[in-house]
């Protein structure tokens, strides 16, 4: 039976309870998919960088992470070496061998994970079989011209194909655990359920697709989610096929999280489906765990910062540092979709209360956003000479 993109398959309804205090990670294997391992994207590849020392070292030689090759990542970020799992080795001869390029080492990040590593380049030529077999399996159809949406479909492909090698080594154990990120990532867990692999998976969505697409239009969101027409949003975007891939994404994993609680929210409203855990986004807290370590830190930095301004400022600004306040906002550089607009705001309104209350408090703020640029500012660089001559 056709996956329709609003239901999940049943062939595997879902998984016992785990009755266990402790995982036994020994007889586990697990694979964390993103098309932003190794490969900075948006903000996905910091959420796997900065988790994967923690679950490296929970889970060992047993953890493994699966992404996209590109040569000049690669060369700059990860450490080829052979994999330390016999099995793992030979489902990667296996692809190979047919012609398709798989790469393995340790991404040299904190925690040293192991990488797995598809070309997509050298599979391309297997692109409309592929697609074909995606129809075959969910009735969703990939346009030509959509270059984001065909690599997803290669990626998901490799990878599927690749836990299928690897699975069908394994009578009992070690179990398989696939963990997909986002909706490029998705149809390899759509076609690992439609295969029936015995891969417990699970789906996580960092802010649904249609969504981001409606925040950009300055649309108001949050408070009409109930009120959106899903399918003719998707449609007048010309993403309908990339939600349908999200959409069924979600319906066919085991288990489906997002990383806060109004994501959820949105996610039970664009694709229909309440998750099953929210796992938040944070910071690694344990770094700072002695509190003096913590305050000796911060007034490091600080001191910094205090130093930068003084020679940013020289000449044309004059106000106490002491009694300056730094704010900071950061990520992508989209004005409206990541809140800069409201940041401004709230700016200009603090900005009117302390003159209303004639404070003597000075607010810079800092907006730390990539973008295109041609050179360094001359004068912020005698500012910056002069400063070092004074102080």
């Amino acid at each position: 039976m056709p996956l329709a993109r609003s239901m999940s398959i049943t062939s595997l309804n879902g998984l016992p309870q785990w009755e266990d205090e402790d995982l036994p990670v020994e007889d586990l294997l697990l694979f964390e998919v993103s098309w932003e391992v190794t490969n900075k994207v948006g903000g996905i590849y910091t959420v796997i960088q900065t988790k994967a020392k923690t679950t490296a070292d929970e889970w060992g030689e047993n953890y493994f992470l699966i992404g996209p090759y590109f040569e000049h990542n690669v060369k700059t970020q990860v450490e080829v070496c052979e994999p330390p799992i016999p099995a793992v080795k030979k489902a990667m001869d296996t692809m190979q061998s047919q012609g398709c390029q798989v790469f393995f080492g340790r991404w040299l990040i904190e925690g040293s994970p192991y990488v797995l590593l598809f070309d997509i380049g050298s599979a391309a030529w297997n692109l409309d079989r592929w697609k074909g077999e995606f129809w075959d399996v969910s009735n969703i159809g990939i346009p030509f011209h959509d270059r984001e949406a065909n690599d997803a479909v290669i990626f998901g492909s490799l990878t599927a194909w690749f836990l299928k090698e690897l699975s069908c080594q394994f009578d009992d154990k070690p179990n398989i655990i696939a963990h997909f990120h986002e909706w490029q990532a998705g149809v390899g867990l759509i076609l690992s359920r439609s295969w029936k692999l015995p891969v417990a998976t699970i789906f996580t969505t960092h802010a649904t697709l249609l969504g981001r697409y409606l925040c950009a239009a300055s649309i108001d969101f949050y408070n009409n989610l109930d009120q959106f027409d899903i399918d003719k949003e998707a449609g007048e975007r010309q993403i309908y096929h990339r939600y349908c891939m999200e959409r069924a994404s979600v319906h066919c994993a085991h288990v489906f999280t997002t990383v806060s609680q109004i994501t959820a929210v949105e996610a039970e409203h664009m694709l229909k489906r309440n998750p099953d855990v929210v796992t938040p986004n944070g910071l690694n807290i344990k770094k700072f765990s002695a509190m003096h370590e913590f305050q000796n830190l911060h007034s490091m930095y600080k001191s910094r910062i205090q130093e930068f301004v003084r020679g940013h400022f020289y000449g044309h600004l004059d106000f106490s540092l002491e009694k300056t306040l730094f704010f900071f906002i950061a990520g992508r550089y989209e004005f409206s979709n990541k809140g800069a607009d409201m940041f401004l705001e709230a700016l200009s309104r603090l900005n009117f209360l302390l003159r209303v209350h004639n404070a003597d408090v000075t607010v810079v703020v800092f907006f730390i956003m990539p973008a295109k640029t041609n050179n360094f500012n001359v004068e912020t660089l005698k500012g910056q000479a002069v400063r070092k001559q004074l102080w």
